[in-house]
């Protein structure tokens, strides 16, 4: 039986990928075939994806990533999200394939996460990487900051009845409130690419610098990217506030759209978390949005 990390097998049932689950070791063996790879033990940590390391035919390392098929297309998004940022501030994407979910990239060194750097540090590494993405993209086939505050506005709003309410309906009506107020002050002539999921576990090294992986790739305000990164910190609210407002004086940004979507963005993982049994990471970013909320 292949090994799938458990928290990949709960995530592929909760979407209703389970024909997926039951295919991972044809799929696998057809892109052994198809690509000349090799793909060995899987990767551990991943959430959303079958992730391995693979050897090429000419023994280059390299991963091979198999997104679960789930409604936000997420490999396509994800395909087009590294073909644009063409390996700057993103891994490099060697070989892809949409119709199978199938990613081939870059072999890329430690986790910025494991390294037990001091907070402030590891935000000025993920900061100045990020900035290397943001680039425009007004063709691009993404989706644009709007379409992703109204779904986390449905998303929000279902999941938290459906997850059993596990945080104050203070805190909902909050992240709601966010989300309207960053639909409402989409500018598309603002919008770049955004790498949509910036933290720790997505930011490995590269060489003498860093690249991040993962992402979820929007044509949005570059806000959205620091406040994903912002939703990530259990800190008090006045701690928090005063990291935003630093996040702000070191790009230039705007501080309420930042802190708009580290609102939304914190009760929607929050609830991913809870769907997926990711624990204590779950509890610990909503009792933090019922903080921020009573604030």
């Amino acid at each position: 039986m292949l090994d799938v990390p458990e928290v990949v097998r709960r995530k592929a049932i909760t979407s209703g990928a389970t024909a997926w689950l039951d295919g991972l070791p044809d799929l696998i063996a057809g892109l052994e075939a198809d690509w000349g790879i090799t793909v060995g033990a899987p990767y551990p940590n991943p959430t959303e994806a079958y992730v391995a390391a693979v050897e090429l035919d000419d023994g280059t390392p390299a991963v091979l990533k198999l997104c679960i098929p789930r409604a936000l297309d997420a490999a396509r998004l994800e395909i087009a999200t590294l073909r644009l940022a063409a390996g700057e501030g993103c891994v490099a994407l060697l070989r892809d394939d949409v119709s199978r979910g199938a990613l081939l990239l870059e072999r890329l060194g430690p986790m910025l996460g494991d390294l037990g750097l001091p907070l402030a540090e590891a935000n000025e590494i993920l900061v100045a990487t990020v900035e290397r993405v943001w680039r425009p993209a007004t063709d691009a086939a993404l989706k644009t900051g709007a379409e992703k505050a109204r779904w986390l506005t449905d998303f929000v709003a279902s999941t938290w009845e459906t997850t059993g309410r596990p945080c104050s309906e203070a805190a909902v009506d909050h992240a709601l409130a966010c989300a309207a107020g960053r639909e409402a002050a989409y500018d598309d002539e603002r919008a770049v690419l955004v790498h949509g999921d910036v933290h720790q576990g997505n930011a490995l090294q590269a060489g003498d610098g860093w690249k991040l992986v993962d992402p979820d790739g929007l044509r949005a305000e570059p806000e959205y990217d620091l406040g994903v990164l912002l939703r990530e910190d259990p800190d008090a609210p006045e701690v928090l506030r005063a990291r935003c407002a630093g996040f702000a004086a070191r790009t230039g940004l705007d501080a309420t759209a930042i802190w708009e979507w580290g609102v939304v963005e914190r009760v929607a993982t929050g609830l991913v978390c809870e769907q997926i049994g990711l624990q204590p990471v779950g509890r610990q970013m909503l009792h933090a949005a019922d903080q921020i909320a009573q604030s």
